[in-house]
């Protein structure tokens, strides 16, 4: 008789760390849980200063399908996942945050889904995403639907046009976004698109997922939720990093973004975010109306369609526990 054991693909877990012992055991915890027969762990740690590495080794000394590697200097999230990449001997990757939690059936529920996907669609590169929550320090609970876990799924240049300037194609279902701590794919679809850029230190995910659709990739999900996000605060989430960062983004796909007319558009607009953040408001309407000038149907339409959501986020966020 056939061992069931060996019917299954082998599946990497990835989880990279960095400054985490008092969240990492609860990720790891849920790694170990997970009801996949075939799969293997992988965890880097991004040079941690805490105590992060002994924590890792603990947890682990009994699970033969974990190991632990160890960046001698600090890489950033995409430098560490790259390193994930590199070792990965699975046949999918599936990315777990160090301060999550993954409900055990996400791996086969993922799984399931890009083999079905694939032989409906004949597609070659498939991402796919798992829906979840996040949990703020207040208790306020954010539900995240995947993107292309209902509706039309988006495919190929449809992910860059959202992710570089907020081009949503009708009838195309984005959901939370391309959160890499919910991402499961075939490695080759990862390594088909080039993989992790180490030199982002921010949106390395959204850096990802814009590389793949330019390659033609598609993005599924699945609806059901299968993990709780824990929100932190952190030097590296600061407002002018991500700013840095986003434009950095424009830089870099500045080709394709000329080639559609929005390469200032994709260059500004993170400067609107980033004096919105910091309560510059002055120069975020300065440049909000500049940008107007140029493109006065595109910046209405963004503007209204997500300033009201993240003002009503970024209260639900400040407000205090009762």
């Amino acid at each position: 008789m056939m061992d069931t054991h060996n019917q299954k693909p082998l599946i990497t877990i990835g989880m990279t760390c960095f400054n985490a012992q008092d969240t990492i055991t609860r990720a790891l915890e849920s790694a170990f849980a997970q009801d996949w027969p075939n799969l293997d762990i992988i965890i880097v740690d991004d040079c941690s200063t805490d105590n992060s590495a002994a924590v890792v080794q603990q947890a682990i000394k009994d699970h033969e399908n974990a190991r632990l590697i160890m960046h001698k200097e600090n890489a950033g999230p995409a430098g560490a996942r790259q390193t994930v990449l590199d070792n990965t001997n699975g046949e999918f990757l599936a990315f777990f945050d160090d301060d999550d939690e993954a409900l055990p059936e996400r791996l086969a529920t993922q799984y399931e889904r890009i083999v079905s996907y694939e032989c409906e669609s004949g597609a070659p590169l498939v991402a796919c995403y798992a829906s979840g929550k996040r949990i703020y320090p207040n208790d306020y609970v954010l539900e995240m639907s995947a993107i292309g876990s209902k509706e039309e799924v988006p495919k190929g240049e449809m992910i860059a046009d959202y992710q570089l300037f907020y081009g949503k194609h009708p009838g195309v279902f984005y959901g939370a976004g391309t959160p890499t701590c919910s991402l499961m794919a075939r490695t080759q679809t990862f390594k088909a698109a080039g993989g992790f850029d180490a030199t982002f230190r921010r949106v390395e995910d959204v850096d990802f997922a814009i590389s793949l659709g330019l390659a033609g990739g598609h993005f599924i999900g699945c609806p059901e939720m299968l993990f709780i996000q824990h929100a932190t605060e952190g030097g590296d989430k600061s407002a002018k990093k991500n700013k840095d960062a986003e434009v950095q983004l424009a830089e870099k796909y500045k080709d394709y973004l000329k080639s559609v007319g929005r390469y200032e558009y994709a260059k500004n607009w993170p400067l609107i975010r980033y004096y919105h953040f910091k309560g510059q408001h002055g120069m975020m309407l300065w440049t909000l109306f500049k940008l107007f000038l140029r493109a006065p149907v595109k910046v209405t339409r963004h503007f209204f369609t997500t300033a009201p959501k993240r003002f009503l986020h970024e209260r639900k966020m400040k407000k205090e526990q009762s």
